[in-house]
């Protein structure tokens, strides 16, 4: 086989192409994943595909798909610091684009792109905290169920959802609350800065579509990634999705289930019916 001449001519000289690695981020955020049939993020996740596209030297910046309604606040803001620091170490550009929602923790991962791109349609925002359960206590009392808990300190058994809730536990979670609000709020406005509209409802939780969050400064511009990376880049740039490591049958997915045996397989089907519940809850506050 011939080589082509340019493969002998020194870097400088070659015309190559602009190649953008873009990472993939879809799911709710979460510590230790979604299980074997559901896509979730976290640092762990994320962080493999992160390392991988900001080592493409030749790459002019790197490209951050997010899918998310939210989740967890601490791994939300792993990510977030993680494309950061990599950014900085790299000199890389980073361009998020938003896809269906980049709500609450995803919009803080957003928040780590020098450029945030939405389509019309995309629901951004939801700059708040929310914790969610449920309350047995009556359920168990039909079910003629006594509860018995012991504890070695008063507040141990806080917010038990067997037991009745307790005015002074809901005001310790909102106190707590209020603290990873600020958080959220101090890091979007260090990363949107003037940027952002002076609106009143803008850190209240309420969420918006793509074009109410370039009037509110949440957004930079309305498009899509292609679009915009061969407008800034020429009419020749790639896009480049990283993947990560594939499972026995290519698919992570599958891969994993297929590491289960009928048992631990019905367990974890039955296990994650209640996760799946409020992952789904999650999606369609947002009507999706």
């Amino acid at each position: 086989m011939v080589r082509p001449l340019r493969q002998f001519l020194p870097k400088r000289f070659r015309k190559t192409e602009v190649v953008v690695p873009v990472v993939r981020l879809s799911g709710v955020i979460m510590a230790g994943g979604g299980g074997p049939f559901r896509s979730s993020i976290s640092l762990a996740s994320a962080a493999p595909l992160l390392d991988k596209a900001f080592a493409m030297k030749d790459a002019p910046a790197v490209a951050i798909s997010i899918n998310s309604p939210g989740g967890s606040p601490v791994q939300s803001r792993l990510v977030f610091q993680r494309i950061r620091d990599l950014a900085e170490e790299k000199g890389k550009h980073v361009i998020v684009a938003c896809e269906d929602l980049a709500a609450s923790g995803g919009y803080m991962i957003a928040c780590a792109g020098d450029e945030i791109i939405a389509d019309p349609s995309t629901v951004v925002g939801s700059i708040g905290v929310v914790s969610g359960g449920f309350g047995f206590v009556d359920l168990i009392a039909k079910l003629g169920v006594e509860r018995r808990v012991h504890t070695a300190g008063q507040n141990k058994a806080t917010l038990d959802p067997f037991r009745p809730e307790r005015p002074e536990d809901v005001e310790h979670l909102k106190a707590l609350q209020l603290d990873v609000h600020k958080t959220f709020i101090d890091l979007v406005q260090s990363r949107r800065g003037a940027k952002l509209a002076d609106h009143p409802d803008l850190f209240t939780g309420l969420f918006w579509s793509g074009v109410r969050g370039l009037d509110l400064g949440l957004v930079d511009r309305l498009g899509d990634l292609r679009g915009v990376v061969r407008e800034r880049y020429g009419p020749g740039a790639k896009l480049a999705v990283v993947q990560g490591r594939r499972g026995l049958f290519g698919r992570r997915a599958a891969g994993a289930a297929a590491g289960l045996d009928a048992a631990s397989l019905a367990s974890a089907l039955g296990g994650g019916l209640l996760d799946a519940v409020q992952e789904r809850a999650l999606w369609a506050r947002y009507g999706l």
